[in-house]
Parts: structure tokens; C-alpha cells; sequence
């Protein structure tokens, strides 16, 4: 079979966080078995010092085209308002379109390791400001940006106000727009469609990653999440790319296995 031929049957992505582990044993070799299971892109998670993964931007950017991979999106947990300029710079040179913020960046994430909830400290009008600035100046460079949600912005904080649906009514959609995570917001108790249909064409990436009966994360398919019911609304939500998400796995299974079986469930689901 020819290159050409095996690249035409890859399609969809996956998130380098599914694999984390793996990658910081042997990135290359891990990329290469992702790329093996027939993903077409990737999202990823490590940069440090000015590298991917260990690789330099054109590195990776280069190893990723041999192996018939595209960098579509990078997580960037440690931006600031004053490093944003140098990330954003190496994000673009390693070929990617999406530039996201995590979680709220510069200390306001919070982690309670008792409890396990996430959350964040300081004000909204604060967290805008900050996704603001460094959205306009990945604009600029030719990026969109994009805000990643867990369960906790779609709950009233509180003030009684649903930090998601404040940034969607302050945040510019030229500047700022969304990456669904759509086990996170099942799992918040919200529905996915109903802010399809509130704020159309804002979510242009969605996580996707299954819920099992003890709620916990699973391969996409061997869940409860109606998936079939939030693709039917693809196009009223904007999306352009689908990730594959697994944030941890159980009973013995391992991450390349995850992914796997999430590959199969997207197909039979009617993801393409």
C-alpha cells in the first residue's frame, strides 16, 4: 500500500494527554503508534523551555509530517500575558492552528487533591481580561484561541453566576471562542446541544471522551453519552475538529487501548 493511500484513511484526532505517560518515555515512538491506529491530528500538552516534547518547533513540526500527523491544537497551561508572545511564536512555527487555554491561567486554577473538584480563584472580569489579551495577540499571528472547559464553569459559582455563560455573552468570538469538553459538561449536569443552540458556531473543537455507570472517564462508546444526538448538531456548534480524550483509564487498560477502542466507537458512531 502507498503512502499516499494509507494517508487517506486517517481521520480524526487525538489529545498527546490520553498518552502523557508514554510520551515522556518515547514521544517518537508513541506518535508513531498513534498515527499506526489511523488518527489523522493531534493536540498537545508538553512544551518546555521553547520544545515539544523534547523536539524544537521545526522538529516536531517535521516528525509529525512523516508520519502523516497534523498538529492541529496545543494545550498551554503556563501562558501569561507576558510570555504569550514567545508561545504563541512557537506554536505557529510548529504548525499549529489552535491555541488553548486549559484551564484559567496565572495561578486562578485550583485543584483540591481531598476532594478532587476543580475550580478557580479571582474574579471573572479578571479571567476575561486575561484570555482577552492573549487571544488578541495569537489573532494577530494568524491563530485562534480557544477556552477548554472542565465541569466547574458551567456551575454557578459563588455570585451565582455560570462562569462559562459569562465568558460566551463578554468574549469576542473574532478573539476568543471554545473547546467543549463533552464529558465535562455531562458531567456538570448541563447539555451540550442547548448551548449549541444558545451560542452557535462558538465550540470549534470538542473533546470527546465517554462517561461509564461510576461516572468515571472511558473509551468513546463504551459510555452513556448520546453522542449520536450532539453530532446530529455539528454544524450549529461550529466544530471543526474532534479530540479523542482520555484523561485516565481503569481495570487494567491501557491508554494505546483506550484510543483504540475510542477510534472504533467514533466510527460506529458516524464521526469521519
Amino acid at each position: 500500500m502507498s503512502l499516499v493511500v494509507a494517508a487517506q484513511k486517517k481521520w480524526g484526532g487525538m489529545t498527546l494527554y490520553t498518552v502523557r505517560n508514554e510520551m515522556g518515555k518515547d514521544a517518537k515512538a508513541t506518535l508513531k503508534q498513534v498515527a499506526d491506529l489511523g488518527y489523522k491530528y493531534i493536540e498537545a500538552v508538553d512544551y518546555k523551555d521553547g520544545k515539544f516534547y523534547g523536539m524544537t518547533p521545526d522538529e516536531f513540526k517535521s516528525y509529525l509530517k512523516s508520519l502523516g500527523l497534523q498538529p492541529i491544537s496545543v494545550h498551554m497551561g503556563s501562558m501569561t500575558t507576558d510570555n504569550a508572545d514567545k508561545l504563541i511564536a512557537d506554536v505557529k512555527a510548529a504548525g499549529f492552528k489552535y491555541f488553548i487555554a486549559p484551564v484559567p491561567p496565572m495561578g486562578m486554577f485550583k485543584f483540591d487533591p481531598k476532594t478532587r473538584k476543580l475550580g478557580m480563584e479571582g474574579s471573572l472580569e479578571k479571567l476575561a481580561d486575561i484570555l482577552n489579551t492573549v487571544a488578541q495577540k495569537a489573532h494577530a499571528a494568524g491563530l485562534e484561541f480557544l477556552y477548554h472547559n472542565h465541569d466547574f464553569e458551567f456551575q454557578p459559582n459563588q455570585d451565582g453566576i455560570v462562569p462559562i455563560d459569562y465568558l460566551l455573552e463578554k468574549l469576542d468570538p473574532k478573539y476568543v471562542n471554545f473547546q467543549m469538553d463533552l464529558y465535562w459538561v455531562t458531567k456538570a449536569g448541563a447539555d451540550p446541544v442547548a448551548y449549541f443552540q444558545r451560542y452557535p458556531g462558538r465550540f470549534k473543537i470538542w473533546h470527546v471522551k465517554d462517561m461509564d455507570s461510576q461516572e468515571r472517564f472511558a473509551p468513546v462508546g463504551q459510555g452513556k453519552i448520546d453522542f449520536k444526538r450532539i453530532l446530529a448538531n455539528k454544524k450549529l456548534s461550529g466544530m471543526k475538529y474532534y479530540i479523542v480524550e482520555q484523561d485516565q483509564t481503569f481495570d487494567g487498560m491501557q491508554p494505546i487501548e483506550a484510543i483504540k477502542i475510542s477510534k472504533e466507537g467514533l466510527k460506529k458512531i458516524g464521526f469521519n
